[in-house]
């Protein structure tokens, strides 16, 4: 209460966020001693905290908010949905307009073909419910045994039980009695970190796809039910996989009969420089989950897509024994399907997708001028999405001794500068929203520049950095 009290005397956010909010992914005792950035508004690529400071949002928030932080043509879809019907659900056979339209208009969209969409709230729960499915669908085939799931290390697919534990990150399995039976971790495709000294990025793509058949061999190919992949691995460290790495991986999933699950939460809706990261990055996928950018972040909804095989098994066993017995009080939930759609018609009619691929070679060409800084030792990035791995030593490719260290430096001064960035075990993530010009593009890596000066000064002033 002592600490409450001093932030009473000088933010009173601060102090009422301190007694009564639990944060994700947050250092709680930390977070009693620094409390809250407080945002209070925003607006196009900017956002406002409750000092009055302005930032530019170099994260889209959580990778998402595609549009930015103001958009009055959604604001009215929201209120006029609202005020026609706010709220039914998608049980038992009812339905709506909004969850109607939607669907079709993902189908329309899906990078192959597509048979069905199930609407969910999160990442997490389309996920999650991915999984149910591949499970449903082997009892349905009368494949019991087929159940077991490859996700990789470094994956990000959410924080729900089954999807946490698909996600290869260990922090979200720490303490957490995680990972479930039954999920299994391949090889990170980052060819930085992971490639062995005289190996080809090809050589290295092809090592991964051994390793892969090597898993499914050693668990048996009549366990192995379905991987899980993100194109390009967002929260891992935006980790863009080798050329041809895909057509490898996807080779051994074919051999096998080992579904793919294409996780396109962060890559999904133009953020990659096509509609989907599976057109980017060659993926043909068998279930597609999608979240984030679908609603840009207005509202939360997200969905999963199933090709006809899978729906066809779905179909068999729900009529098998009576019921597909799954699903959310707020499945496809009327508002939040509105605000998805009228995002979806501001997409089209602005052309906003091909605004991201125009602009995406400059982002990239700004992003990988950074390389010749003293603190990075890799650039990499697609579309307008990239990250810069930090290094103290190019050579050795060392960080500070406690990861993340360095990273939570750049981050820190960045912020200063007026830039939100995410530090993710030093590596800086940089995701605008996709409304983004190219002149808030310059300003935004002239702050990420000073960032690293400030950053490489404070080390070099500790003895940190001699060279």
């Amino acid at each position: 209460m002592n600490q409450i009290a001093r932030s009473l005397r000088g933010n009173s956010n601060a102090a009422r966020d301190i007694a009564s909010h639990l944060h994700p992914y947050t250092n709680f005792k930390k977070h009693e001693a620094e409390g809250p950035m407080t945002i209070v508004r925003g607006r196009g690529v900017y956002v406002i905290d409750d000092d009055g400071k302005e930032y530019i949002e170099g994260m889209a928030g959580l990778w998402s908010a595609s549009l930015g932080f103001d958009n009055e043509r959604v604001a009215k879809a929201a209120y006029e949905q609202m005020r026609q019907l706010p709220f039914y659900h998608s049980f038992n056979h009812r339905s709506h307009e909004p969850a109607i339209a939607l669907a079709e208009k993902l189908l329309s969209m899906a990078p192959v073909p597509m048979s069905k969409v199930f609407f969910a709230n999160s990442g997490s729960e389309a996920n999650d419910t991915a999984v149910k499915m591949i499970w449903y669908m082997n009892n349905a085939l009368d494949r019991p045994l087929k159940k077991k799931i490859i996700s990789r290390i470094k994956g990000y697919h959410g924080v729900t039980v089954a999807a946490a534990s698909l996600t290869g990150l260990p922090n979200n399995h720490r303490s957490f009695d995680l990972p479930i039976q039954g999920i299994l971790h391949t090889s990170c495709p980052h060819f930085y970190r992971f490639g062995q000294d005289g190996e080809t990025e090809d050589q290295f793509a092809d090592r991964c796809a051994q390793e892969l058949e090597e898993l499914i061999l050693r668990e048996g190919p009549d366990t192995v039910a379905a991987m899980f992949c993100e194109p390009v691995m967002g929260a891992g460290g935006v980790i863009v996989p080798p050329r041809g790495y895909y057509k490898k991986i996807q080779a051994i999933l074919r051999k096998y009969d080992v579904l793919l699950v294409a996780d396109e939460v962060i890559c999904g809706f133009g953020r990659t420089g096509n509609v989907w990261g599976s057109q980017t990055l060659g993926l043909q996928p068998d279930i597609l989950t999608c979240a984030k950018a679908l609603s840009a972040s207005f509202l939360p909804i997200s969905a999963v897509m199933v090709n006809e095989r899978v729906y066809q098994a779905l179909m068999t066993e729900s009529d098998k024994i009576g019921v597909w017995g799954h699903g959310f009080t707020y499945s496809g939930h009327p508002v939040a399907a509105a605000v998805a759609l009228e995002v979806q018609k501001i997409y089209d009619e602005t052309d906003l997708f091909g605004h991201a691929a125009r602009l995406a070679p400059h982002f990239q060409a700004k992003l990988r001028a950074n390389l010749d800084h003293p603190l990075v030792g890799e650039a990499m990035g697609v579309g307008l999405v990239g990250a810069l791995e930090l290094v103290v030593d190019k050579t050795t490719r060392t960080a500070l001794p406690a990861v993340g260290a360095l990273g939570g430096r750049v981050a820190k001064h960045a912020q200063d500068r007026g830039l939100i960035a995410r530090n993710m075990g030093d590596r800086i993530a940089i995701c605008p929203p996709l409304i983004i010009t190219q002149a808030e593009v310059d300003e935004l890596f002239a702050r990420l520049s000073g960032a690293l000066d400030d950053a490489l000064g404070g080390l070099r002033a500790e003895g940190l950095f001699a060279s």
